[in-house]
């Protein structure tokens, strides 16, 4: 039986995560935080063999609890579940300790696979992720300093800085003064133009080529 840590603040995604991992007779939930706080508690405490953390607590860094896990020096693996990050980010959750590192709109049963899959000694990446590692190690030639061309429009850059942030379409209707249509229509062309499937890889993509990071 695999035992599973959950640092999420996000209650919704950790019922989530729970409600998957309980359909499944190989793996348990054996404690759970909310915060950095109490994450820091559940460290302390140990008694797991996987510790699955988003990073971006509302008290404290999840990159932290990484490396407070890792300093431990147990036999846990390390599993960050988020909602994006930059390519920086990523490598500091990797030098801090971590041996995966997943998406948010990852499909909760790919989640339990890769549970599984990094106890077996695997080092389960969403797909996004692992392109934007390989980017960052392969030489690039020399680029102009000028900042990168955007392939979104005005509108589309708003509503992408608004799911960034974790509003709902209804909320983006609502602050733009748009229909939950039209938000839905734009959500669809920013997919297309950054060649992305979900809200979390859109928002990594977009932040991984400074589009975000700019405005």
């Amino acid at each position: 039986m695999i035992r599973v840590a959950i640092v999420e603040d996000d209650p919704h995604m950790r019922e989530r995560l729970e409600a998957g991992i309980a359909k499944v007779d190989d793996i348990m939930v054996c404690a759970t935080a909310g915060n950095f706080a109490e994450g820091e508690g559940l460290i302390e405490v140990g008694g797991y063999d996987v510790l699955l953390c988003d990073l971006g607590l509302p008290d404290g860094s999840g990159i932290d609890l990484i490396r407070k896990e890792a300093a431990k020096g147990r036999d846990t693996d390390i599993l960050v579940i988020t909602l994006f990050a930059d390519q920086s980010k990523v490598l500091d959750t990797i030098r801090a300790g971590a041996r995966g590192y997943l998406l948010k709109d990852e499909r909760i049963e790919h989640c339990v696979e890769a549970i599984r899959e990094i106890r077996r000694g695997g080092s389960p990446i969403s797909p996004i992720i692992a392109r934007q590692l390989l980017a960052q190690i392969r030489p690039e030639p020399p680029q102009p300093l000028n900042l990168p061309v955007s392939p979104l429009s005005e509108r589309e850059f708003e509503v992408l800085n608004l799911l960034s942030r974790g509003v709902s379409y209804a909320e983006c209707a609502d602050i733009l003064h748009i229909t939950a249509n039209t938000i839905a229509t734009h959500v669809k062309n920013i997919y297309r133009k950054l060649e992305v499937n979900s809200r979390a890889e859109a928002v990594f993509e977009a932040s991984a080529q400074g589009f975000l990071d700019r405005r």
